[in-house]
């Protein structure tokens, strides 16, 4: 009778000992959450302050802007928009970008994932040298081909068109590296399948590999969208007339060395960066999942 007693004694402490245990991890993990939000909430508050700054200023006098650098809205005033949009032709170079950005896009989406199925599923004499050399063309800088591509294009007499900014770079290396490594998850029974059926390989490409592949090209869309909408140098160097500029361009021309409109270069700024949010929020979900996959495969 003793012994059962202490055997109850021992499993009621050792039972209040596994629950106290319990609750000092629940509060650990607690607290481990708290900080996590806690560093995420700040994080985003550095990050989207100057933003809010940003957009907060464009309803703002030009002599208010750094007279009164503060969150509070004195006098406001739509100036700046107005100006931007009736002093500038702003519009132009608005819809320059978008022509630009779009095209160069899907070209991008079709090469590259062309490319990236020829890669993977594909045998053909060379072809692992040939994406070695492929590979190795990201460590020349791009920066030192600009002139005598300008030199080229002029003696093509393509200067100054929107093909000179949409053509080059659509089949990225890096796009081109990401298909493949995609595509060569899918199984190439499934492609067997499809030939012994009858289909083409372009068929196979557009029917079978592109609805396997549609959250790397979800992915992929985001980084070249906001590769050719945020391009400065080659618009700069390439486009010759102002109504041919881009958005990045045009602002810059508003930084003069007398008198900066930084009113209007923050609105401006506002406008500019609508796109890259809309193509964002449009995306994520196959953002989401194209790096998660590749996530997965990289274990």
């Amino acid at each position: 009778m003793h012994a059962t007693q202490l055997d109850s004694q021992a499993q009621a402490r050792s039972l209040a000992a596994a629950r106290a245990e319990g609750r000092l991890r629940a509060i650990k993990l607690a607290v481990q959450q708290a900080l996590i939000y806690i560093f995420l909430v700040v994080s985003a508050a550095a990050f989207l302050l100057p933003v809010l700054w940003l957009f907060l200023n464009t309803f703002k006098p030009k002599t208010e802007i750094f007279e009164h650098p503060s969150f509070a809205l004195q006098h406001f005033t739509l100036i700046n928009y107005n100006q931007l949009l009736t002093a500038t032709p702003f519009i132009r170079w608005y819809q320059n970008s978008l022509i630009v950005a779009v095209c160069h896009t899907l070209l991008a989406l079709f090469f590259c994932s062309l490319a990236g199925y020829t890669f993977a599923k594909h045998n053909f004499p060379g072809k692992n040298l040939l994406f070695g050399i492929l590979l190795a063309t990201v460590m020349i800088p791009g920066v030192i081909t600009l002139i005598p591509l300008f030199i080229w294009y002029a003696q093509l007499h393509v200067i100054n068109t929107y093909g000179i900014l949409i053509l080059p770079g659509s089949a990225s290396v890096f796009g081109i590296f990401m298909m493949r490594q995609y595509i060569q998850s899918v199984p190439s029974e499934i492609l067997d399948s499809a030939r012994i059926d009858g289909c083409s390989e372009f068929r196979i490409y557009w029917n079978v590999i592109l609805p396997v592949i549609t959250p790397a090209l979800g992915a992929l869309t985001i980084f070249m969208f906001m590769e050719s909408w945020n391009s400065f140098m080659g618009p700069l160097i390439f486009m010759r007339t102002p109504n041919m500029f881009t958005v990045p361009v045009g602002l810059s021309s508003l930084v003069g060395q007398d008198s900066p409109e930084y009113g209007m270069l923050m609105a401006g700024s506002v406008f500019s960066v609508l796109p890259l949010v809309v193509i964002f929020f449009a995306m994520q979900r196959q953002l989401v999942a194209g790096l998660t996959l590749g996530a997965i495969k990289g274990e």
